[in-house]
């Protein structure tokens, strides 16, 4: 006889996804050390007693914040692929990079993997980061075809992407300083506070 799914397992759940989106956005703001989990537990409307019956601390529910980034980094670049199943490597690669640069144009998922690289001296923080970008890498490499070499460059313009969002930028009136310049020429900002990646349009 099939079991019936308990009501508490599916409250739990709901209310878990409903955390780890707003500690998304949370942990954003301030990182992992100067966030306290009662802020988490205020955003998402629950106690602070309700969040650690559902994670193992503090470190455990930014882990999660952190993997659920990562789970949206793939599943986004996974469904640039399947549109794209007989295109050539840089013409995938080219358009990875810039459904990349709409997902960070929600400065919360870019901010976020930029603190807990700012707490990789907590190995869980560190391992969580290094199978989030093992994940992306492999879904790359498998899905495109590209070579090391290109999926490095890839990866290295999308921390320049990142620097470039969260230094203000992308955001270019004309009156940007030449080190900045030097930072931004070919980087192509369609909107506000959002640059696409690689030269005219690639991370």
């Amino acid at each position: 006889m099939a079991t019936e799914p308990s009501p508490f397992r599916s409250t739990a759940e709901a209310r878990r996804s409903i955390v780890i989106s707003r500690a998304v956005s949370v942990f954003a703001r301030k990182g992992y050390w100067a966030t306290p989990v009662t802020d988490v537990a205020e955003a998402a409307g629950i106690s602070q007693a309700y969040v650690f019956r559902l994670f193992d601390g503090k470190l455990g529910l930014f882990v999660a914040a952190l993997e659920h980034c990562h789970e949206r980094i793939v599943t986004t670049l996974g469904e640039v692929a399947d549109r794209m199943p007989d295109e050539k490597p840089d013409v995938v690669l080219s358009a990875m990079g810039d459904a990349y640069a709409d997902l960070i144009s929600n400065r919360d998922l870019m901010m976020l993997q930029v603190h807990a690289l700012s707490a990789v001296d907590v190995p869980e923080i560190a391992a969580a980061t290094r199978r989030g970008m093992e994940r992306v890498i492999t879904l790359i490499k498998e899905r495109t075809g590209a070579p090391d070499a290109a999926v490095q460059q890839f990866m290295a313009y999308g921390q320049l992407c990142h620097y470039i969002v969260a230094a203000g930028l992308a955001d270019d009136d004309g009156s940007q300083p030449r080190w900045a310049k030097v930072l931004t020429e070919g980087m192509t900002h369609p909107n506000p506070g959002h640059a696409k990646h690689g030269p005219e349009s690639s991370l």
